[in-house]
């Protein structure tokens, strides 16, 4: 399930300096929206991202997976702990500023993402070119419960570690 992808940072740089996308925020409390903020973050922590792609207004699995698990304090305690959280919304009725629909148009073509919810474990990181490397480490969607969803996880992240 390991992957190495790469996609230029052409769009990506210019993302952080855009004022309007600075009162967007995640649907979900934690999340970050800018792939810019979740790669500074993995970097700085050395945890792999947890790319949420969702349809938070249309999607009954996406709302479903946020009230069993997005939601819930131990599922927030476990990601503090081990995750970087990046939702990535794909809404019908609420219009996105056009960095962020952007930026989640291309991860959602990288990520080859064709359904939601669709949640992606990665780790990032920039090449000397400044494009984003990109290692997929797995991807998951709807579980019921926090533990089916963060054992998920956990596997991802033991297979990487060669556990």
């Amino acid at each position: 399930m390991k992957k190495l992808l790469f996609f230029s940072l052409f769009l990506f740089i210019s993302f952080s300096g855009f004022a309007q996308t600075d009162t967007y925020k995640a649907e979900n409390e934690g999340w970050l929206v800018k792939i810019d903020e979740a790669y500074e973050l993995s970097q700085k922590t050395g945890k792999p991202i947890l790319a949420n792609f969702t349809g938070s207004d249309w999607c009954g699995w996406c709302k479903r997976l946020t009230k069993s698990v997005f939601i819930k304090k131990d599922f927030k305690e476990w990601a503090d702990k081990n995750v970087i959280l990046l939702e990535l919304d794909f809404p019908k009725r609420k219009q996105l500023p056009a960095e962020i629909k952007s930026q989640n148009a291309q991860l959602q073509q990288v990520f080859k993402v064709r359904g939601y919810p669709t949640v992606w474990l990665f780790n990032l990181n920039k090449d000397e070119k400044g494009q984003f490397n990109i290692e997929g480490l797995g991807k998951t969607g709807y579980r019921k419960t926090v533990a089916e969803f963060t054992n998920d996880i956990e596997r991802m992240i033991a297979k990487k570690e060669g556990k």
